[in-house]
């Protein structure tokens, strides 16, 4: 597949203009009321609208009903929702043929039998998102900014286009593109330098190591 770079949880007119001068291919908005990155549906609309064209526009709800997605669709439009509660397959699948949208479902990972959560998700989202599991104690889902052992996914050959998530940063990204071969990588809080503030030089150095990463592999070097 075409590498993906998703840049997630921005917030402000200048952090995603960043991110799209910079060559994302994907741009995440939060709508997660708990989440220091959720923004207002006005604030998304004006988002959306600098965004759209641009860049696939993703939002990320957590086991929203239909009227929360509804309202999500309304007011931003986007090309994919992103699912990071604990739908089930059958409930990918409604979300999908409901609101005429692609799909992409995160599963949380931490050992090797974890895969086995994507299994059932593999054909039916349009994109899987593997992510470092959450810890226990987590308020929040997601990677919360951890990483998982990369090794682990090195076999991950599922039929969907899937993106690697959780720990990633400009330092670390390309070390994960190579020792899992995504062709997909998703950050959020690796470019920031507080919770839910996004640092423009971060997004600006992510993109470029991802895409020199993506790059390298094509070439075969290495």
């Amino acid at each position: 597949m075409t590498p993906i770079v998703k840049i997630c949880g921005l917030s402000t007119p200048g952090t995603l203009e960043v991110a799209l001068m910079a060559g994302a291919t994907m741009v995440g908005f939060v709508f997660f009321e708990r989440s220091p990155r959720n923004v207002g549906f006005q604030q998304a609309r004006a988002l959306g609208a600098q965004a759209r064209g641009r860049a696939r526009i993703v939002a990320l709800s957590v086991d929203a009903d239909d009227d929360a997605l509804s309202r999500i669709v309304e007011q931003l439009s986007p090309d994919i929702l992103q699912l990071h509660g604990r739908e089930t397959p059958s409930r990918v699948i409604e979300i999908r043929q409901r609101f005429g949208r692609s799909t992409m479902k995160a599963v949380g990972v931490a050992t090797p039998q974890d895969f086995a959560a994507a299994a059932p998700y593999d054909g039916v989202a349009d994109f899987l998102l593997i992510d470092a599991k959450p810890p226990a104690d987590a308020m929040l889902p997601g990677g919360n900014g951890r990483a998982f052992e990369w090794a682990l996914a090195r076999d991950f050959r599922p039929r969907t286009p899937w993106l690697l998530s959780g720990g990633l940063d400009p330092d670390n990204v390309a070390e994960a593109i190579a020792a899992t071969g995504a062709r997909g990588v998703d950050v959020s809080s690796g470019v920031e330098s507080g919770p839910g503030v996004k640092d423009e030089a971060r997004i600006s150095a992510f993109i470029a190591a991802a895409r020199g990463a993506f790059a390298h592999a094509s070439e075969g070097v290495g």
